[in-house]
């Protein structure tokens, strides 16, 4: 919802605007605000005045300083693929949609790293370090911008092997809501650690938008691994499925992704997928390794599932295989849409110590049960995060309030086991109340301060984490 907007922007301002970028980089047409105005996520659309398409970062810097000297709020906006409703411009003002700056620069294959601007996604990346022996593993599913990724300290399903966001990025070009440009672990450096000073790098990773615009990111690269082997288990109960879980990381296979679905969710997504799943708590197991380990992990994997009462395992090491069932998986949100056509999606993120996953994700599942709702549960379980899908009718007012009861029920119950409101979401519209009660009061004012230093008046995408 808006809150406080702002004066409209005057024609005098947006003229200010085409002189740097040039008319056909601006537009106040409607259906263009509109679509910048939402991502994936239920919150209502909130347009801005005016998108701008900036294609360097030089004119990026123009319009900051535009910005911040006429004291209009400013939003960044990537693929626009979020789930917080991090690009909802909630005051109006300046959307700067970053996708025209596009380039890839700076491929070390020695050192294993790259570097890109805010228009290059996940999939686009990939297929440029074809051939190369390297890849970049993060992965939240959708075709994200990598630079709008970090800004939201994403993850997915690799993360239990290779890391969220926030350790596969070594800099940051950064222009302040001033104007000036920041360079994170300074200039032209990319070490794989450092202990120089404070870690601007992991501060503006996850800073959803709020305190500058990321216009270049120095990522990690990772090798190939020579083989690969996919597989799927069943399991008679939930417990079960994440208790085995538990199991194959205190044995330290090294699992690459281990992805569950509940019973539900293997359903759905077996019929929207046009696959054969059996409609039970789920695994799905990723390993990675040369072909000599494979075996030995397989048969590892084998025993634990073996104990767990899971089903018997056939490997699918093809590649076609292999994207065919990690494609069902990331389709988990349209099967989860499919149960209830015209309905509205929205997912909860929490992330909990791995100790408590079971307990937490069995409650979790009651109290779904209990509360009358559409929720299919789909998880990165080996990080401890999971996610509701909750499938709901936005005109039915009861079954929304319910729908609010239980995401503030599920992120509380996070909270007591120890764990977190978001795992890689980030906070956005939804859950700034949970981010007090999860940083408590020191925590926040330290947030605000952070804030207020690099972002005094409050321009950069205001109303969203604080």
């Amino acid at each position: 919802t808006r809150r406080s907007r702002r004066p409209s922007l005057s024609p005098d301002f947006v003229e200010a605007l085409r002189a740097v970028v040039g008319a056909p980089n601006v537009s106040t047409a409607t259906a263009v605000r509109e679509q910048h105005g939402h991502d994936e996520s239920m919150h209502p659309c909130a347009p801005p005045d005016v998108v701008v398409w900036p294609q360097a970062v030089g004119q990026v810097q123009e319009l900051a300083a535009l910005c911040h000297r006429c004291r209009v709020p400013m939003v960044p906006f990537g693929t626009g693929t979020g789930l917080e409703g991090g690009v909802n411009a909630v005051q109006g003002g300046v959307c700067f949609d970053l996708s025209r700056m596009d380039a890839i620069a700076e491929l070390s294959l020695e050192d294993f790293s790259v570097t890109v601007e805010p228009g290059v996604t996940r999939k686009a990346l990939n297929k440029h370090l074809r051939g190369t022996g390297l890849w970049f593993p993060v992965d939240p599913g959708a075709d994200a911008s990598l630079c709008g990724m970090a800004a939201t300290g994403a993850s997915g399903t690799n993360a239990v092997r290779y890391g969220t966001m926030r350790p596969n990025v070594l800099n940051l070009r950064v222009v302040l809501p001033d104007g000036r440009l920041l360079h994170t672990a300074g200039p032209r450096r990319q070490p794989r650690k450092r202990a120089a000073g404070y870690d601007l790098t992991s501060l503006f990773v996850g800073s959803e938008g709020t305190l500058g615009f990321l216009t270049q990111a120095t990522l990690r690269l990772h090798p190939l691994p020579e083989a690969t082997a996919v597989t799927v288990a069943s399991f008679p109960s939930v417990g079960a499925a994440v208790a085995c879980t538990v199991q194959v990381l205190q044995a330290a296979v090294p699992v690459a992704r281990i992805e569950f679905l509940d019973e539900v969710m293997a359903d759905a997504c077996g019929r929207f997928s046009q696959m054969e799943l059996p409609a039970a708590a789920t695994l799905l197991l990723e390993l990675h390794g040369s072909r000599r380990s494979l075996a030995e992990q397989q048969q590892q994997m084998e025993e634990i599932v073996q104990q767990n009462s899971g089903s018997s395992l056939a490997w699918a090491e093809g590649l076609d295989e292999r994207e065919q069932l990690w494609s069902m998986r990331h389709n988990a949100w349209y099967a989860a849409l499919a149960l209830r056509p015209g309905c509205q999606g929205y997912s909860t993120d929490v992330c909990v110590p791995i100790s408590r996953l079971p307990d937490v994700v069995v409650e979790t599942k009651q109290d779904l049960q209990a509360s009358g709702l559409t929720g299919p549960m789909v998880g990165h379980v080996g990080d401890g995060n999971f996610h509701c899908i909750l499938v709901f009718n936005s005109q039915d007012p009861d079954e929304a309030q319910r729908i609010h009861a239980f995401t503030q029920r599920l992120g509380r119950r996070a909270l007591a086991a120890g764990g977190t409101c978001t795992g890689e979401h980030g906070v956005g519209l939804g859950k700034r109340a949970l981010l007090q009660e999860e940083l408590g009061q020191e925590g926040l004012d330290t947030l605000r301060s952070i804030k207020a230093a690099l972002d005094p008046h409050n321009l950069m995408n205001p109303g969203k984490v604080l």
